[in-house]
């Protein structure tokens, strides 16, 4: 039960938080173009709300330079709702969730989104988005300033690296240990390490855990990189952080701190290897050894259709034991950035497997948002994951569904490009579909949850 608080508080704290920065980027915009916002909202208030507070108007209004009345942060009520599920912010003159039909109806006012150009209306839809990634960002910083940035000695990464293809074709081959550049010995926590490496003349690697090879690096090998594709990735070794309910692992006798070997008599100590065995075996009973303290056991495993068995890694960096690398304000705002990129990159490409039947069936709601926060309290865990939700919503966020922002995003650039807005029908019956579509999706995703938590 203890567990089961702690982790909610982690998530209701962290989407409170990322749902006030996401809708204050939208206020903000509309408050920079002078238009009026009639509501800001944490959670949603139907019928009552939890708490709200309207200010005083102004005893004189401000006036435009045309004599109309100005939109101000007094126009706006502030108030937190009781259904924890989202947020809004209520713009004047725009079709959103609330349907205002009768406000439409009405002549548009001078303060109302209706009446901006279409460029500002859009940097009022674009602005929880944007607000969302900049905040993961900040987090991102602060982490690398306050705690600093975990980092593997090369020696300590047993399993070794794999290599870009470029990098392959020079001679590296995935698993090496990277020993030194031009004879000055390689450090992980160097910031310069793979621009050392890559700009050598040659590089010494440990191979096999036991021969040193000397490679010599082409005199354009630099040009030849594509920086889509990393120069150099430490391989993940296979070891249980949790096994999942109902899944093939748990059928398996499988617990946390279990580190496989080997997978149908072929090793499969790394993630990558471990994967496509897995696939191969997909369905078929197969067996797989695994250290478990200090014993080597023989178990059986049947993994799903797709070749999964159902279970959380370790995180590398703890598997091989870290050093801590401490950096000055400045020194993290790259650093910050970096990984807010990476995070953002890497979410986007593990996409394409939601539309996989597997995929479709890890589809998760607050629940599975719950499982990625631990189970005891700690600060750089919650405000990782906090960051990570960030990406994930800007992300979500700017699909060009109905309802989304990128919705409201597509008709804009419609109008842009055109120069015809769209009818205020087609807005209301697109507004419409979204809200059922995305309804549809989240009743499916926490159904999925409750599946997995009472059935499986």
């Amino acid at each position: 039960m203890e567990t089961f608080l702690i982790k909610t508080v982690q998530v209701v704290l962290a989407l409170a938080i990322l749902i006030i920065i996401h809708e204050g980027g939208h206020y903000l915009f509309a408050r920079v173009f002078g238009i009026k916002v009639e509501k800001f909202y944490l959670f949603f208030d139907p019928w009552f709300s939890l708490a709200s507070w309207k200010p005083k108007p102004r005893k004189t209004p401000k006036l435009d330079k045309k004599g109309n009345t100005r939109a101000t942060w007094r126009d706006t009520r502030y108030g937190i709702g009781w259904i924890p599920l989202g947020g809004y912010v209520k713009i004047a003159g725009m079709i959103d969730e609330s349907m205002d039909k009768e406000q439409m109806a009405l002549p548009a006012k001078p303060w109302e989104f209706r009446s901006k150009p279409a460029w500002q209306r859009l940097l009022v839809m674009i602005g929880g988005v944007l607000m969302n990634f900049l905040f993961a960002i900040i987090i991102y910083i602060g982490i690398a300033w306050y705690w600093g940035a975990p980092s593997v000695p090369f020696e300590r990464a047993y399993l070794g690296f794999d290599y870009a293809p470029q990098a392959i074709e020079a001679g590296f081959r995935n698993g090496d240990i990277p020993l030194t550049a031009d004879g000055r010995k390689l450090e992980a926590s160097d910031p310069n390490c793979i621009m050392n490496m890559v700009m050598a003349g040659e590089v010494t690697v440990l191979r096999d855990g036991r021969d040193t090879v000397t490679i010599d690096i082409p005199e354009n090998f630099p040009l030849t990189l594509n920086d889509s594709v990393p120069f150099i990735a430490m391989r993940q070794p296979v070891v249980v952080q949790e096994v999942m309910n109902g899944e093939p692992a748990m059928e398996a006798g499988l617990e946390p701190g279990d580190r496989m070997l080997t997978v149908a008599g072929e090793d499969a100590q790394e993630y990558g290897e471990f994967t496509r065995l897995l696939q191969a075996n997909a369905s078929r009973t197969t067996p797989v050894t695994l250290i478990r303290g200090n014993d080597t056991l023989s178990v059986t495993v049947t993994p799903t259709e797709s070749g999964k068995l159902g279970f959380k890694l370790v995180n590398p960096y703890d598997v091989y034991g870290y050093d801590n690398i401490r950096y000055t304000f400045l020194e993290s705002i790259p650093v910050g950035i970096t990984n807010g990129i990476d995070k953002f990159t890497g979410y986007v490409r593990s996409l394409k497997f939601v539309f996989t039947k597997e995929g479709a069936k890890s589809v998760g709601g607050f629940g599975a948002i719950g499982s990625l926060f631990p189970s005891r309290w700690e600060w750089r865990t919650f405000w990782e994951m906090t960051a990570f939700l960030s990406i994930m919503l800007a992300f979500m966020n700017i699909l060009p569904i109905p309802a989304l922002d990128g919705g409201h995003v597509i008709f804009v650039l419609w109008e842009m490009i055109t120069r015809r807005k769209p009818s205020e029908k087609v807005l209301e019956h697109a507004q419409m579909i979204g809200m059922f579509l995305l309804l549809a999706l989240l009743i499916y995703a926490n159904f999925n949850d409750i599946y997995r938590f009472l059935i499986k």
